[in-house]
């Protein structure tokens, strides 16, 4: 695959609807007496429609980064600004609802709930929206099938393999429509044919509808497919490559 670097300024995606605005975003962490950057005076954008990975090797802070995109965690310093809301602005209630509504996440551990079945993982995030339960009922069925689960509905997670398991979580992030999904490390747990699968999958949806997805990975497979491909060092973005 052929790929060419390019400066990813603001100016050059002007035209293009911006779903995530970092600037000179920093978070640090205290050691004591000693201050250690996670990232440091980050800029960084995220346009509609982008099949992005973040990579760099362990510390280089890209799970910080996507964390504080995903409004799990709160910066030191500088401006994050997502689906149009500047975070450091809203109350805790206001950004649970910016999660609820306009992010998608799928976690490295699934993080599905044990006690509930596939069908019910995915209704629980739109229950939590209020949907009604027909809706959401026949909208999870929809979701499952798209990822290949029709017929195991009624399945709890411990009656699926991990790459089912990782379908369902993929399943529950896109049920609520949302404008990103943020997956960090998605194929860590996954042999490399289910892991393709799955990256094939998220592909055909960012394709297809338009999704936006944003990932944390060091796995070479998901760079691989990646559209673009940022790079982090020390808290920093060391190179930004469009494919």
């Amino acid at each position: 695959m052929e790929e060419r670097a390019t400066d990813l300024s603001s100016s050059d995606r002007s035209a293009v609807s911006t779903v995530v605005s970092c600037r000179s975003v920093s978070k640090v962490y205290r050691q004591g007496e000693v201050a250690v950057y996670a990232l440091s005076n980050v800029d960084f954008d995220i346009a509609a429609g982008e099949f992005t990975s973040l990579c760099g090797p362990s510390g280089s802070g890209k799970t910080t980064l996507l964390n504080l995109i995903g409004g799990l965690d709160s910066p030191s310093g500088g401006e994050i600004c997502v689906c149009g809301k500047r975070f450091d602005l809203l109350s805790s209630a206001e950004l649970s609802r910016v999660r609820l509504n306009r992010l998608g996440f799928v976690f490295q551990a699934y993080n599905l709930i044990p006690v509930l079945s596939a069908q019910e993982n995915v209704e629980f995030v739109m229950q939590l929206q209020g949907v009604a339960p027909k809706q959401r009922s026949e909208r999870a069925r929809k979701v499952l099938s798209a990822v290949g689960l029709s017929g195991m509905e009624n399945r709890r997670p411990a009656e699926l393999s991990g790459g089912q398991q990782q379908r369902v979580a993929v399943a529950r992030a896109i049920a609520n429509e949302p404008e990103i999904v943020l997956a960090d490390e998605p194929t860590a747990n996954l042999d490399s044919k289910t892991a393709e699968s799955l990256i094939e999958l998220m592909l055909d949806l960012n394709q297809r509808l338009g999704m936006t997805f944003l990932f944390s990975t060091h796995d070479q497979l998901v760079m691989d497919y990646a559209r673009r491909l940022v790079r982090l060092k020390d808290g920093q973005i060391e190179s930004d490559q469009l494919r």
